[in-house]
């Protein structure tokens, strides 16, 4: 029986990598790769506020033989204030990964990054997680929403990220909470 699995001399055949012509192509071992539809959209935003007032008010009084004498100091003071924290993105590509490693249970690690360079500014998106074959479909496709624990980065760097970092004089008047 072992033997009948076993490559014959001269065959081109090799039983372990053998795959029909209708067998399934969607990614299933190491080294096999897959496409990631990657539509990823958050929202988010926090507010607070608040309000308060403080009064003090000490009182005395002193009697002498001439009258009654009253003495009085307050104090009061009020605060307001209002923050809102509002953060809004969305990434959509398309980008090729490789299984790394296929889990005892099943689950395939999958792990790809893409560059690209548009006028001058490089951009690079990086994905790695855990997928379950059964949620690839069948062209070979897996939205990012089906990946586990997955790590979806996207950086760029070039003439339009650099313009958009802050000085070191406005980061130093942040830090000491002076803006």
């Amino acid at each position: 029986m072992a033997q009948s699995q076993a490559t014959a001399p001269g065959s081109l055949i090799q039983p372990d990598a053998y795959r029909g012509l209708t067998a399934d192509r969607r990614a299933h071992a190491l080294g096999d790769m897959l496409t990631v539809v990657v539509v990823e959209t958050a929202h988010a935003s926090v507010s607070a506020n608040t309000d308060g007032s403080h009064d003090l008010k000490l009182s005395a009084q002193a009697r002498t033989p001439r009258g009654t004498y009253p003495y009085g100091f307050g104090m009061g003071g009020s605060d307001q204030g209002e923050g809102l924290t509002s953060r809004a993105g969305t990434l959509q590509a398309q980008l090729a990964v490789r299984v790394t490693e296929v889990g005892p249970d099943g689950l395939l690690h999958v792990r790809g990054e893409q560059s690209v360079i548009i006028n001058g500014e490089q951009q690079r998106i990086a994905l790695s997680g855990l997928v379950r074959e059964e949620d690839i479909l069948a062209s070979n496709l897996i939205p990012s929403n089906r990946i586990g624990d997955a790590q979806i980065e996207f950086t760029g760097q070039g003439d339009v990220s650099e313009a958009q970092r802050h000085g070191a004089i406005y980061r130093f008047m942040k830090w000491l909470r002076l803006l």
